[in-house]
């Protein structure tokens, strides 16, 4: 069996973190969802080159250091960030984006849009899909 794909879900809220894992589950993806729950879990978590995610997603409000000051000191470039943000201030898409993160995508209140929004994520930047894996298929 394949070694699951791995991504660093970045987010302080559980209910957030509960709902990503829970999603991934139902669609049986081959992803293991890693949580940090603020900034400082993320870059420690990033430091250590035996932990190789495909994609961080990340929230900008995290405890301690936040979304923006991980994007400035994360040590791992070549991994693509997507920020999952439910701010909508241009100015936070524009500075994020200016600090490396590959996209800004809005976190939606909406449960379906929510899924939806995370597997997009999952689907797009963490590995091409196959045919056998449902992507696609409601």
């Amino acid at each position: 069996m394949p070694k699951p794909t791995e991504v660093l879900f970045v987010e302080d809220s559980p209910g957030d973190a509960l709902l990503a894992g829970q999603i991934l589950a139902e669609t049986m993806l081959p992803v293991k969802l890693r949580i940090a729950r603020d900034g400082v879990q993320a870059l420690t978590m990033l430091a250590d080159r035996s932990f190789e995610p495909v994609l961080v997603i990340l929230d900008l409000s995290l405890p301690y250091l936040s979304g923006f000051e991980v994007l400035q000191r994360n040590p791992r470039k070549e991994i693509p960030v997507v920020i999952f943000s439910a701010s909508m201030n241009q100015a936070d898409m524009d500075r994020a984006l200016g600090l490396g993160a590959a996209a800004y995508t809005h976190k939606p209140m909406d449960l379906q849009a929510y899924r939806d929004s995370v597997l997009a994520m999952i689907d797009l930047w963490a590995g091409p899909p196959t045919e056998s894996n449902g992507v696609g298929a409601s």
